[in-house]
């Protein structure tokens, strides 16, 4: 797959991801919406570390930097 993030957005998606972690494992969410959002945390977290959005590709964005 062809990298199309760059390392700010990565940065921000670990982030998102921790924080989300966080909320659930503090028991601040509970119930369908932490389980929703631990699958988007999950997402979020995969994307980041291998540097490709599929969403990215389909909808033809790229923030990484232009070699």
């Amino acid at each position: 797959m062809k990298k199309n993030m760059g390392s700010a957005d990565r940065v921000i998606r670990i982030l998102i991801a921790v924080v989300i972690a966080g909320l659930y494992f503090s028991k601040l969410i509970s119930g369908t919406a932490a389980i929703i959002l631990l699958i988007i945390a999950g997402i979020f977290l995969l994307t980041s570390l291998l540097g490709s959005c599929p969403l990215y590709s389909v909808l033809g964005i790229s923030t990484c930097k232009k070699e």
